[in-house]
């Protein structure tokens, strides 16, 4: 009796905390669920006001570019000046309603009086051009005193474009305006400053251009929404050129956090209904107290050697069944066969559906592992996505091979994670036992390569340990020890220069450094090769200072616009990069303008805060950032609209069959229009035929790369071209 009456207020007052505890944690967890959905429905929404307008601005340059492809024309001209009604309506005025879906065109003369006017597909009187005069009047206006102003050029040297656009409402409606001169297309029709005629051009912002827009950013209820409706906070305002408001942009708001917060909470009140019970049973265990502790003796014991998110034995366990195993293999003369294996690109998995995803991912692997392979075996957990698999007993090599093939047919199958249904692969490495004499550490190093050699060859795929693979460890590690000498100066390592050049064939816009090493054993080493050693070894960091300094170094003495050197991911991650760089080039004396570093679209993916912070060093510090290999990956195109990647480089791959493939042509079309969407520069690589050249050229593209312009060349075969050397510069000044 008295030990129950000293238990009694123990009891109640752990009851107490414990409820009070359970209380407040199930308040932050609710609060902190509803701040989370408000959060997140914020960000939708602005994300979806921001795709509004940037496809309204979409829509104008559209526009714009509709009306440019009539009005700089010989022809235009011509026909305007003559008076050929019939033409202009076939040509300038009902053929933009037809094919564009303009709604209204009207052709000024100098004047600013109307020759012509269409509507709705219809030509209309003239004088109708008085009806709207009024709003038109002001773009009219600042264009013709755009065109009194001596014109001029844009970024190429050519006559900047000249036109007057605005938002403007016209009976009551928004519409896009857009005010372009005919101007001539070619040098056989001259045309005196002030008499140019005007292409009006006015198309309607209706529900078909909402509708356009709404398809495109997969939103629903998008509708125009005049000034006198409400409208919520998912709305744009069409504003023109004075701050006015014509109207706006409405559409039914996506909402991800409350949906999110409606889908889980039956899943939130079973589960409060489960840790309601929960609580009662752990109140209820205080009365046994010293059972409870014993069961968490245990516990602590099983944990020492057991993985907490599988249940699995971790590495401490695994090592001692290995060498236990090997040990009783060796004395009844039989094979054990070790399976190192693990998941490929699970990395990805935690970056895109999050670490709890990767964690369920790493539970029914183990799950699958443990219900394939026979009672005896052992598989255990390394960390990570790393397994072990221990064979006993196994007979043959082609006993372990099937295991193995078996384990990665059962890891094909879809994996339910969260609500997200997934297919991975893995790969395995495999090593057998030679007999008394094998070591634990020396079996799971063979492992290891193997499982290495799988990967490098395609991932998804096991391999066996064969001899041959420890020769090729040795021989990456001589290359290593190779290239720290030729580093440290002991030569070998040099760069050749390939230029590039404009469209005409014949202008050099700037060269590219390329790596390479003249192996005195092996002979000239694929760059590839020696640069994924380097980046292995952790020599990447040591081999790109190298390069990026004699780049900048053989730049200085050049004319050379600018030159390109390459760099590895793995130096964007290195928060130190953008002060070595700017070291480099202080060192140099070259011009930061002058220096393009080449790098592949890969680092869209890592969304790495630290490549994000040095990207935008280096381009604060004048440095110019290329996306290499374009168009091989998975961009992010808020990405490059985020990050103002300055150039483009398409590749080779897309370029090699443009005269042959309808699709490659396609692809590159495409590639080149959105650098030219996104104002950045592009450049075709790998450029190898008279017809590829006149393709890419014909699609836009201003700067080309490859053997049919110039193979790689050494640094005095560069020099040697016309307008690289500093020397041609003087020369030329001299015969001045």
């Amino acid at each position: 009796m008295s030990a129950r009456h000293n238990s009694s207020p123990l009891t109640r007052q752990v009851t107490l905390t414990v409820l009070t505890l359970a209380a407040f944690a199930l308040a932050i967890v609710v609060g902190f669920g509803f701040y989370a959905a408000g959060q997140a429905d914020n960000a939708s929404l602005e994300r979806q006001k921001m795709f509004i307008a940037d496809g309204l601005q979409d829509q104008i340059a559209a526009v714009e570019r509709e009306q440019e492809s009539v009005s700089v024309w010989d022809d235009a001209i011509a026909n305007v000046r003559a008076g050929n009604q019939t033409w202009i309506e076939e040509n300038l005025s009902v053929w933009m309603y037809t094919y564009y879906g303009h709604n209204r065109v009207y052709i000024l003369d100098a004047a600013n009086h109307a020759i012509h006017a269409m509507r709705e597909g219809k030509v209309v009187d003239a004088s109708a051009y008085g009806e709207d005069q009024p709003v038109l009047l002001p773009a009219i206006e600042k264009l013709r005193g755009m065109l009194a102003q001596a014109p001029e050029a844009d970024t190429s040297g050519q006559p900047a474009k000249l036109f007057a656009e605005d938002l403007v409402s016209l009976d009551g409606k928004p519409a896009i305006l857009s005010v372009m001169p005919l101007v001539p297309s070619s040098d056989k029709v001259t045309q005196a400053p002030g008499t140019e005629y005007l292409h009006v051009s006015v198309e309607f912002i209706n529900d078909a251009v909402i509708g356009k827009l709404a398809r495109k950013y997969l939103l629903e209820g998008a509708r125009l929404a005049p000034l006198s409706e409400q409208v919520g906070p998912a709305a744009v305002p069409l504003v023109d050129s004075r701050g006015v408001i014509l109207g706006y942009i409405g559409w039914d708001q996506l909402r991800p956090g409350l949906a999110l917060v409606r889908k889980i909470a039956p899943a939130l009140a079973v589960a409060l209904l489960l840790a309601g019970g929960v609580l009662v049973f752990l109140l209820r265990r205080l009365r046994r107290a010293s059972a409870a502790l014993q069961t968490s003796q245990d516990q602590a014991q099983y944990l020492a050697f057991h993985d907490t998110l599988t249940g699995l034995p971790n590495r401490a366990l695994f090592e001692d069944r290995l060498r236990r195993t090997l040990l009783f293999a060796s004395q009844d003369r039989t094979r054990v066969a070790l399976l190192y294996l693990d998941l490929d690109r699970f990395k990805h998995i935690n970056d895109t559906l999050g670490h709890p995803a990767g964690d369920e991912l790493v539970r029914q692997t183990a799950a699958r592992l443990k219900h394939t392979i026979r009672e005896v075996d052992t598989v255990a957990r390394l960390g990570g996505d790393e397994f072990a698999v221990i064979l006993l007993d196994v007979p043959d090599v082609g006993s372990a091979e099937d295991i193995a093939e078996r384990l990665l047919l059962k890891l094909r199958g879809p994996f339910r994670l969260i609500d997200d249904q997934v297919f991975v692969s893995a790969s395995v490495g495999i090593a057998l036992s030679s007999g008394s004499d094998t070591d634990a550490d020396d079996l799971l190093r063979k492992a290891d390569i193997a499982l290495y050699e799988a990967k490098k060859n395609g991932r998804g795929r096991y391999k066996l340990f064969a001899g041959d693979m420890d020769d090729l460890l040795l021989r990456k590690r001589k290359v290593e020890s190779e290239l720290r000498k030729a580093l440290d100066g002991e030569g070998g390592i040099k760069l050749a220069y390939q230029p590039v050049f404009a469209a005409d064939g014949r202008g050099i816009l700037g060269a590219e450094a390329l790596i390479r090493w003249g192996h005195e054993m092996h002979g000239a080493l694929p760059a590839a090769q020696f640069i994924a050693i380097a980046e292995e070894r952790g020599l990447i960091g040591e081999l790109g200072k190298w390069a990026l300094s004699e780049a900048c170094r053989f730049a200085v003495t050049t004319e050379l616009p600018w030159i390109a050197v390459n760099i590895s991911p793995m130096q964007l991650r290195d928060v130190g990069f953008a002060e070595e760089v700017a070291e480099i080039l202080r060192q140099t004396g070259l011009d930061p303008s002058r220096l393009q570093l080449e790098t592949t679209e890969s680092v869209l993916l890592e969304h790495n805060d630290a490549i994000g912070t040095v990207i935008a060093a280096l381009r604060q510090s004048g440095v110019h950032i290329v996306l290499d290999d374009f168009g091989t990956g998975y961009s992010s195109l808020s990405y490059l609209r985020r990050q103002a990647i300055d150039k483009l480089k398409i590749d080779r791959s897309f370029v090699r069959l443009l005269d042959e493939d309808q699709s490659a042509r396609a692809i590159v079309k495409t590639l080149i229009e959105l650098a030219l969407a996104l104002k950045v520069e592009v450049t075709a690589e790998g450029v190898e035929t008279d017809a590829q050249k006149a393709l890419l050229v014909g699609m836009g593209c201003r700067q080309l790369q490859g053997y049919l312009l110039s193979p790689p060349l050494e640094p005095g075969q560069l020099l040697a071209l016309p307008g690289v050397s500093s020397a041609d510069r003087e020369l030329s000044a001299a015969r001045a």
